[in-house]
């Protein structure tokens, strides 16, 4: 397992998140899987990331989720450091997994606390946390704090100075509680933003190390573009990738049918990555809207 400082280096940079594909019949789609992953080392990513947004963990069973780690943590085989996720359990099965995580192959654990009804309190999720990292290190993600801000940055700087094992965050929010976490915790913690160029080119002033890569599976230039700028400081290039592709992109998928992840299933299905498929009730993209995407990915000549 690869020590914190090593983390730190693997989580820089453009990270890949990993979308777990279906067939048409809702079978996990574990050859596209690990497809994916094949995907995104070549594109030079040296982390393989498992969310339960992104990886779709509302539409998985516990034990498919176990089997989605272990497959991602078997294909990506120390190529890259392997980030898994767990699935809003409370305290003791959150622990059970992590010792699962470690025991498959992953370096590192994303946790997401349940928060019903505001029911933790910043002690309570400081002991969540810390009762995990003593499994295997630990990634915060902090959309669990987008109901306090503050109650978030009290977190984060108590399990900073307090808890060994957490090693890095993965921020979803932005403004001004995004900058004061990235300050609280640069150079001490591995900060990866979530969302698109836009949310990393917000903090990477701040000390922000990395971002969730949405262009890596199926573009990768666009992505190796961006991130050459970024490390020669060539901010105008680095916002000229952000407007010609990012946001037009992003623009068109978050206004179609069933979301952004629906349209990202069906990029990938245009693309020869894998299939549109989601699982019901989730929408998966009907050839007219495959269409309209197909015409996207054609202006910005992604196709």
């Amino acid at each position: 397992m690869p020590s914190t400082f090593e983390l730190r280096g693997l989580l820089s940079g453009p990270v890949m998140s990993l979308h777990t594909p279906f067939c048409a019949d809702g079978a996990i789609d574990f050859a596209g899987l690990r497809g994916l992953v094949e995907r995104g080392i070549a594109a030079g990513s040296t982390t393989m990331l498992l969310t339960y947004g992104d990886s779709l963990y509302s539409l998985l069973t516990d034990d498919e989720v176990g089997e989605v780690t272990r497959v991602v943590a078997e294909q990506t085989a120390g190529r890259a450091a392997v980030v898994a996720a767990d699935r809003i359990w409370w305290t003791g099965k959150a622990v059970e997994f992590a010792r699962y995580a470690r025991d498959a192959g992953a370096d590192l654990l994303m946790v997401l606390p349940p928060d019903w009804a505001q029911s933790c309190t910043a002690e309570t999720l400081v002991a969540h946390y810390a009762a995990v990292a003593a499994e295997i290190p630990v990634m915060v993600v902090t959309n669990v704090f987008s109901r306090s801000p503050a109650m978030g940055l009290e977190v984060l700087g108590r399990l900073r100075d307090d808890a060994a094992g957490v090693v890095a965050v993965k921020n979803d929010l932005v403004g001004a509680f995004a900058r004061k976490m990235t300050l609280l915790l640069q150079g001490e913690w591995s900060v990866i933003s979530g969302g698109q160029k836009q949310n990393h080119f917000d903090l990477v002033h701040y000390g922000c190390d990395g971002y969730l890569s949405t262009f890596i599976a199926f573009a990768p230039q666009i992505t190796q573009a961006y991130w050459q700028a970024v490390e020669g400081e060539d901010w105008e290039a680095a916002g000229g990738v952000i407007r010609d592709f990012d946001i037009p992109y992003f623009d068109f998928i978050l206004d179609m049918p069933g979301g952004f992840d629906a349209a990202l299933h069906g990029t990938y299905e245009l693309l020869g990555v894998s299939q549109r498929w989601r699982r019901p009730p989730y929408h998966s993209l009907t050839d007219e809207e495959m269409a309209q995407l197909a015409q996207l990915l054609s202006d910005l000549k992604l196709a």
